[in-house]
C-alpha cells in the first residue's frame, strides 16, 4: 500500500530538510560507473552506501545494475557512509555499577544531565544460547555448568531437554546448577544505566557516575531490590490464594526481563518494554487473573536453546510483559511497573504529553496477530516536565485499535462492559485467532455440532479458526466481564493482565507484529509493522496489511501513520495511512525489509532499523518459485540488518536511503541522537547468533537471483562471513553485543 507525496508531508508539515543530488564518488572498490546518489542533507548528512540490491536510491541506472550487482560482498561490521566512524561505547561483560553490562542491548534513551553529557539507558533484551553458551566463559571469565545439566536432562524419561526445576528438592545438585545458569542468564537481561560525556575530540568516554546501575531479571531475588508495580493488576498481585498460582510476595516484583523497545517522558523517565517473557514464564492467566504455575513453562537446555529462566525461581507469569518506568537520576529507583499499561509483549513507547490534556501512550504487542494500544490518562498534565505526572499513569483506561479497511478506526476500551465482537478468522491471514476460553459445547440453529469451548475454569485460551464458532462464542459470552471474575478492581486487574486476548475477544484488529510507536512533533503517531506472515499464534488482517500489489500474506513489512480525530490525545477515533512498504523495489516496495525500530529527528524525517530474523538473513535465493510453483521466500536477497533514512520533504521524500548495515546476524536496534543531532548511538544485538564465532574467517559463496529496479532477472554471487567475530573483529574472537556512538569526522 503506499500514499502521495503530499498525503505524506501533511504528517509532519514543512519543517524537513532538503536533498541535494551530486555524484558519489568511491562509493564501493569495484564500481566502474559512478552512480549519480544524493547527499542528503539531514541530521546526518551522508552519501548512501551500496546495499546487496539494487534501489532506486543506489544511483545506478537499470542498464548499469546488473553488471554493478552481479557480485556483493557481506561484511561482519557495521558499514558506514564515506567520513563517518563509530566508538564502542560498552560491550556484553564490562563493568556497570556493581553488576555488569548484559546480553542483548536493544533501546537506547540519553537524558542530558549537562552539555554533552547524561545517562544512556539500556535495554538488555534476551539471552542468544548459542553465541552466549559459547563465548560465556571466555567473556565473563568463570565457567557454567551448562554440560553437566545437559547430561542430567537427556536422562529425562518425556524424551525433552527440559525438567520443571521448580518442583525439584532445593537439596537437588542438578537444581542447584540449573539455578546458577538461570541467575546468570537474568543478570544479563533487563535495564542498565550509565552516565557518559562527549570528549574534546568528539569522542564519548563513560564517567561512572552513583547513579550508574543494573536492573536485572534477578533484582530483588537476593538484593532486596525488588521492582514495584501500579494500577489495578495490583489487587491481583496481592492475592494470597487464586485460582492459579500465587508467588506470595504480594506487590513486590522480582526483576525485569524481554527488555526490548521502549520510550522516554518529557520529565527524563525511561519506559522500558517487557516482549518476549513468555520464553521464561507461563503466559496464560486464569479467569482472576492469577498466573499458571511454574511447571508449564519448565526449564529447558540444549546445544541451541536456553528458556523457563523463571521456572526454577517459581516466577509468577502474571508479574511479567509491563511496561517498566526507570527515573535514571535517581540511583535507588529500580522500576516500577504501570499495569494500567497492560500486560503482553511490549514493543515501544510512543509518549503523547501536552499541557492541559491527559497522557496518551502508545504501544504494540509484537507477535503475529498482535495489536496497538493507546493508555488515556485520568488526569490531566500541567507541566509536561513535571516528575510528578508519573502517577498519572495509576489511573486511566487501556484502549485497542480496530483499524477499518477505508483507512479509519476507533478506540476500543478494555473494561468489564465493552461487548464481545472478535473478528473472523476468515478475515486473518492463516485464519487463526485465540481466545479465551468458553464454557460449554454449543451447536448453531441448524444442529451442526461445533468444537466444544473449553471451560473458563481451565484458564488460558484457544485456537479458534472456523467463523462458526465465533458466532458461538458471542452467544455465550456478551461483555469482557462475562469472562474475568472478583470485585470490579480485581476484574479489571485481570483484563489488563490478560489484555491480549481480552482485545482479541473485544474486536480489537489483529495485526503485523507492530514493533515501534513514535509521535511525530505534530501529534501524529508512526507505527512500524514487522511481518505479515502469520503463525500459530495468529496473523493480520489481510484488509489492512497487502504488499504493493495486494498480495497477501505478506512478509517483509511496513510504516503507518496514523492520525487522531481532531489531532486530540483522548479521541475516540482516528484515521491509518500506510507510507513506507517493504520488499523489492521492482514490485513497488522500497528496498528494505521487515522495519523495527523508528526515530524521528528534530526535522521530523525518519530513521529507521530492520529485524529479518537471523535464520533468514543472506539465506541464498536460487529460484523464485518453491518445489510446489508457489512464491519461494526472498528474504536472503535483502543481506544484513540495516539502517535506512527516508526524508520527509523535496524531490527524494518518500523513499528509502541506506544509511549502515550492520555486521553479521545481527539485529540494528535502538537508534537514539544526542541533543545537538551530531551523534547517533546504535544497539548491535546478537552478532553470530546462529553460527556463533567466526572460525578461520570462515566464509562461503552463496547465489542469489535478484531484479533489477525494473523487474529484469539476474544471478549475484554474494561472499558471505559465517559467524562473527565483532566487534573486535580479531579472528576467532568472540561475538558481542554492544553499544556503538556514530558521528561524522568534522573533516569531511
Amino acid at each position: 500500500m503506499s500514499i502521495t507525496r503530499r498525503d505524506f508531508l501533511l504528517l509532519l508539515g514543512s519543517s524537513a530538510s532538503t536533498v541535494v543530488l551530486y555524484s558519489l564518488a568511491g562509493c564501493d572498490k569495484k564500481v566502474a560507473v559512478q552512480p549519480t546518489t544524493p547527499e542528503v542533507k539531514a541530521a546526518f548528512a551522508f552519501q548512501p552506501i551500496k546495499g546487496p540490491i539494487p534501489l532506486e536510491t543506489a544511483g545506478f541506472r537499470p542498464e548499469q545494475q546488473k553488471e554493478q550487482y552481479s557480485s556483493y560482498e557481506v561484511q561482519d561490521d557495521l558499514v558506514l557512509p564515506q567520513g563517518y566512524q563509530y566508538q564502542v561505547i560498552a560491550a556484553w561483560g564490562d563493568k556497570l555499577g556493581d553488576s555488569r553490562f548484559g546480553y542483548n542491548n536493544d533501546y537506547l534513551s540519553l537524558i542530558p544531565t549537562g552539555e554533552n553529557e547524561g545517562y544512556l539507558s539500556v535495554n538488555f533484551e534476551y539471552i542468544s544460547a548459542i553465541p552466549w553458551m559459547q563465548t560465556y566463559e571466555q567473556v565473563i571469565g568463570k565457567s557454567l555448568p551448562f554440560d553437566e545439566v545437559k547430561a542430567a536432562l537427556k536422562e529425562n524419561k518425556s524424551g525433552k531437554n527440559e525438567i520443571n526445576a521448580f518442583s525439584l528438592p532445593d537439596s537437588n545438585p542438578i537444581k542447584a546448577k540449573i539455578r546458577e545458569i538461570c541467575k546468570e542468564a537474568l543478570l544479563d537481561q533487563g535495564l542498565g544505566v550509565m552516565s557518559i560525556r562527549k570528549t574534546a575530540d568528539g569522542k564519548w568516554e563513560r564517567t561512572n557516575s552513583k547513579a550508574d546501575r543494573r536492573i536485572s531479571g534477578i533484582s530483588g531475588l537476593e538484593d532486596g531490590r525488588y521492582l514495584k508495580a501500579t494500577g489495578p493488576a495490583v489487587v491481583v498481585f496481592r492475592k494470597q490464594q487464586g485460582l492459579g498460582y500465587v508467588d506470595k510476595l504480594g506487590d513486590r516484583i522480582i526483576g525485569s526481563y524481554g527488555n526490548c523497545a521502549g520510550g522516554t517522558t518529557p520529565w527524563g523517565t525511561v519506559l522500558s518494554a517487557e516482549e518476549n517473557f513468555q520464553a521464561q514464564v507461563p503466559e496464560p492467566v486464569y479467569a482472576d487473573g492469577t498466573s499458571f504455575d511454574p511447571s508449564k513453562q519448565p526449564f529447558a537446555l540444549g546445544d541451541e536453546e536456553l528458556f523457563g529462566q523463571g521456572n526454577v525461581f517459581g516466577l509468577a507469569g502474571n508479574k511479567y510483559g509491563w511496561i517498566v518506568e526507570v527515573d535514571p537520576a535517581n540511583p535507588n529507583d529500580y522500576g516500577t511497573k504501570h499495569t494500567w499499561l497492560g500486560r503482553y509483549h511490549h514493543e515501544a513507547v510512543g509518549v503523547r504529553t501536552e499541557a492541559g490534556k491527559p497522557l496518551a501512550f502508545y504501544s504494540g504487542c509484537d507477535r503475529r496477530g498482535g495489536h496497538i494500544y493507546k493508555f488515556v490518562s485520568r488526569d490531566i498534565v500541567n507541566d509536561p516536565k513535571d516528575k510528578a505526572n508519573s502517577r498519572l499513569l495509576s489511573q486511566g483506561m487501556l484502549y485497542v485499535a480496530k483499524f477499518n479497511p477505508d483507512g479509519t478506526g476507533r478506540w476500543i476500551p478494555l473494561k468489564a462492559d465493552t461487548p464481545i465482537n472478535p473478528d473472523l478468522p476468515s478475515t486473518i491471514a492463516g485464519n487463526v485467532i485465540r481466545l479465551p476460553k468458553g464454557p460449554t459445547k454449543a451447536q448453531d440453529k441448524g444442529g451442526q455440532a461445533f468444537q466444544p469451548l473449553p471451560a473458563r475454569v481451565e484458564g488460558g485460551d484457544f485456537e479458534i479458526t472456523k467463523d462458526e464458532q465465533i458466532t458461538q462464542y458471542k452467544q455465550k459470552f456478551k461483555k469482557l466481564g462475562d469472562l474475568y471474575i472478583g470485585n470490579p478492581e480485581e476484574q479489571q486487574g485481570a483484563i489488563l493482565i490478560d489484555a491480549h486476548y481480552a482485545a482479541n475477544a473485544a474486536g480489537g484488529t489483529c495485526t503485523a507484529r507492530p514493533e515501534d510507536t513514535e509521535i511525530a512533533p505534530n501529534g501524529n503517531l508512526y507505527i512500524s509493522f514487522t511481518s505479515g506472515s502469520p503463525d500459530d499464534e495468529g496473523g493480520p488482517d489481510i484488509r489492512v496489511f497487502k504488499g504493493p500489489k495486494n498480495e497477501t500474506p505478506y512478509e517483509y513489512g511496513w510504516v503507518m501513520r496514523l492520525v487522531e480525530d481532531a489531532n486530540e490525545p483522548t479521541a475516540n477515533s482516528f484515521q491509518w495511512q500506510m507510507v513506507a512498504t517493504g520488499g523489492e523495489p521492482s514490485v513497488g516496495g522500497l528496498g528494505f525489509a521487515n522495519p523495527d525500530n523508528l526515530l524521528l529527528d528534530n526535522n521530523g524525517n525518519i530513521w529507521m532499523v530492520t529485524d529479518m530474523s537471523t535464520s533468514k538473513m543472506n539465506q541464498a535465493v536460487k529460484s523464485r518459485t518453491n518445489d510446489k510453483g508457489k512464491p519461494a521466500s526472498l528474504s536472503g536477497l535483502f543481506g544484513n540488518n540495516a539502517l535506512w533514512y527516508i526524508p520527509t520533504n523535496g524531490d527524494d521524500a518518500l523513499k528509502a536511503f541506506l544509511f549502515g548495515i550492520g555486521p553479521m546476524e545481527c539485529e540494528t536496534t535502538g537508534p537514539c541522537f544526542a541533543p545537538d543531532q551530531q551523534t547517533m548511538f546504535l544497539s548491535i544485538q546478537h552478532p553470530g547468533e546462529t553460527n556463533g564465532i567466526r572460525k578461520n574467517q570462515a566464509s562461503e559463496t552463496r547465489e542469489f537471483l535478484i531484479t533489477t529496479t525494473t523487474g529484469e532477472e539476474f544471478l549475484q554471487s554474494r561472499q558471505i562471513p559465517v559467524g562473527s567475530n565483532w566487534p573486535s573483529k580479531k579472528p576467532d574472537d568472540s561475538p558481542k553485543p554492544a553499544v556503538v556512538a556514530v558521528w561524522k569526522s568534522p573533516a569531511t
